[in-house]
């Protein structure tokens, strides 16, 4: 094909990550011929069935949806089929794509995903590296296959991970930057200069799905390691504890030089100057903001000024 070729293109993707890789797509010279979504989901305090971020995109620009309970549905894949895509883009769809799906493009499926392979594949490759304290992550377009994320890869790109950055800050920037490449390589594909680099199978490590337990804080953990957790897992399922009885999601902290002789989870400081716990290896982290279970976000001052908090009072896992 040549460079100013024009590709048919089916996108399967359904959260906010999703988005710009769309949006990208929609204003390039290649036509997305169907948007492959989760379907709709309750949502709110009214469990109102809401549309996913990208089906809301695809609303807009007139782009027919489809949104399967089940990929291997015989009715979903005719429909797919009678698209006659020439290429599959992925970026965040929810699902693991069945082999026979993956043929059906001409030019196969490539995904966005929001890590530097090897490292992080799976379901939640930004909160991973954050949660390791990571430097460095970044974005790869890679081919989609059936064993997960062990496809070729075609282009990588890095970015930093700020010391108080947290994974929405971090995934937001990814999926811009992601965009980006993957139309460099979509445009490779129509062009038919796209080169495939095997993934190195002994640098692999994995990022499984976060689950709601992993937000109950160890204090015995380091200060830095907790730190990292506060940050990571956001904006689901959040750090939680619970203090006099309390429970609290917290949203901010930061690691100190200060020491402590205290055992981990006592609060060493509490007052005008903040809200300071003990941490597992002698190091005082601070408390900037955090949640009442059931309110809103506060300043530690805020919270500490309507409470009886002491030093000496011991977090308890939340």
């Amino acid at each position: 094909m040549v460079s100013g070729s024009s590709l048919r293109v089916i996108y399967f993707g359904t959260p906010a990550f999703a988005v710009p890789a769309l949006q990208a797509l929609i204003d390039s010279r290649h036509r997305v011929v169907a948007l492959v979504s989760q379907p709709d989901r309750p949502r709110g305090r009214g469990q109102q069935l809401m549309p996913t971020p990208t089906k809301r995109v695809a609303l807009d620009h007139a782009i027919p949806i489809l949104q399967p309970d089940r990929l291997r549905d015989d009715r979903f894949m005719t429909e797919v089929s009678g698209l006659s895509p020439d290429l599959g883009v992925v970026a965040a769809y929810g699902k693991l794509l069945p082999e026979a799906l993956l043929q059906i493009p001409r030019f196969g499926m490539i995904n966005v995903h929001a890590s530097l392979l090897p490292r992080w594949r799976g379901a939640a490759p930004v909160h991973r590296a954050v949660m390791a304290g990571e430097a460095v992550t970044g974005v790869t377009i890679m081919r989609v296959v059936k064993e997960l994320d062990a496809g070729a890869t075609f282009a990588e790109r890095s970015r930093p991970i700020g010391g108080d950055e947290t994974s929405p800050v971090v995934e937001a920037d990814l999926a811009a930057l992601g965009a980006g490449l993957l139309m460099e390589v979509v445009d490779r594909i129509a062009g038919g200069t796209a080169v495939e680099t095997p993934q190195d199978e002994t640098l692999v490590t994995y990022a499984p799905k976060i689950t709601r337990d992993e937000g109950l804080v160890d204090w015995a953990r380091p200060a830095a390691q907790i730190h990292n957790l506060v940050r990571g897992l956001q904006p689901w399922p959040m750090v939680s504890a619970r203090l006099a009885g309390e429970r609290l999601l917290i949203h901010q902290t930061r690691p100190t030089d200060e020491t402590s002789g205290a055992a981990p989870g006592t609060v060493v400081v509490a007052g005008s100057e903040g809200l300071g716990v003990a941490a597992g290896d002698g190091r005082v982290l601070r408390v900037l903001r955090l949640q009442p279970e059931g309110r809103r976000v506060m300043s530690a001052r805020e919270f500490l000024a309507g409470r009886r908090i002491t030093r000496g009072l011991r977090f308890e896992r939340g």
